[in-house]
């Protein structure tokens, strides 16, 4: 299923019920008076963050939704039935804004999380609220209120504990298929990857974290090239980034220039995103001996004078992840959960 990550719907809150003018009529009793019913109350539109959605697709197909008005209400007394409300299911991780306003109606980040987006028309009063001492046959009613309308976008945000960043052809899919059961697209050209891909490391204990593979990113990035851009916002909810690095090449490019245009593109898109915990994790190890791979990896380090944590691993062999994810999940166990980066902090 193509993956879409942003979407655009109209949504119609149902109009209040009529109030009735009615009047009892019955044998053996001469002064009846009023007993017109109120109306119904319009339906409302909530949004719902449901598991098991990881797209936003379906609302290309679907755009506007409406939930049911009011029905009017009857003699005796009789109040008209409610709207039945509308219920639009989202994956969790979705934010809801005002298209018009840019106002963020909510964040569901809970699972079953509910949040109303257009509330219903209130209900009309039947002319048996209005009888008095002075005015014993009124006639007058009040109809129902309209519901709210709005169009709203919904942006899908992937909920990870690790991110993975790195150029097209780093191994980032090829790691994330090591270490989970997710199976992203693998080949030999650059941006095989093309949609955000999540998966599931389970450790011993029944212990485990998500991780979330999204497209390369290129030079250039952060002004909308390529395709990683419009897919960085997934990394906001991370905990950490893992940078993924070729220790070879396979343009013959300089892994520490590599490494320094990833990381303005993130101080680019976002300085909040670009001072979140980042390792560096050398890839392709199995390309060299033990020995020629530690000096490659110990000249990179130095010359980017770089003093945080750093690994080795072959994505393709597997060697070096089982500590790589033991590391991760020591990590995310006695860190604080991490700010979220908002819109308002991109650039």
């Amino acid at each position: 299923m193509k993956f879409v990550d942003e979407a655009l719907i109209k949504v119609h809150a149902g109009k209040g019920g009529d109030g009735s003018a009615s009047f009892r009529r019955e044998k053996y009793v001469p002064r009846g008076g009023p007993d017109g019913g109120d109306g119904g109350r319009g339906g409302s539109v909530y949004v719902v963050a449901t598991p098991g959605l990881n797209t936003l697709v379906d609302f290309r197909y679907q755009t506007q939704f409406s939930a049911k008005s009011g029905e009017a209400g009857g003699a005796r007394q009789c109040s008209g039935r409610h709207g039945d409300d509308c219920i639009i299911r989202v994956p969790v991780g979705t934010i809801v804004r005002d298209a018009h306003t840019r106002e963020i109606l909510g964040d569901l980040v809970a699972p079953q999380q509910k949040l109303l987006v257009a509330k219903g028309g209130k209900r009309g009063l039947g002319n048996v609220n209005f009888k008095s001492a002075t005015n014993r046959a009124p006639r007058h009613t009040t109809p129902g209120k309209p519901g709210e309308s709005r169009e709203l976008q919904l942006e899908l945000k992937l909920l990870a504990n690790v991110g993975l960043l790195g150029l097209p052809n780093a191994g980032k899919s090829t790691l994330i298929r090591a270490i989970s059961l997710a199976q992203p697209k693998v080949a030999d050209y650059p941006f095989t990857t093309l949609h955000p891909h999540l998966g599931i490391v389970s450790l011993s204990g029944q212990r485990r974290f998500v991780v979330a593979d999204i497209p390369g990113l290129v030079p250039g990035a952060a002004q909308g090239k390529g395709l990683g851009i419009q897919f960085l916002r997934h990394l906001a909810r991370t905990s950490l980034l893992l940078h993924l690095v070729e220790i070879t090449t396979w343009d013959a490019s300089d892994p520490v220039e590599n490494i320094r245009a990833i990381e303005h593109e993130l101080a680019e898109f976002s300085e909040k995103l670009a001072n979140k915990p980042r390792w560096l994790v050398f890839n392709k190890i199995d390309c060299f001996t033990a020995t020629d791979a530690a000096q490659r990896i110990e000249d990179i380090i130095a010359r980017l004078d770089y003093q945080g944590p750093v690994f080795a691993i072959s994505a393709l062999t597997k060697a070096g992840t089982e500590p790589l994810c033991e590391a991760i999940m020591t990590h995310l166990q006695q860190s604080p959960a991490q700010e979220i980066v908002t819109e308002e902090d991109e650039c």
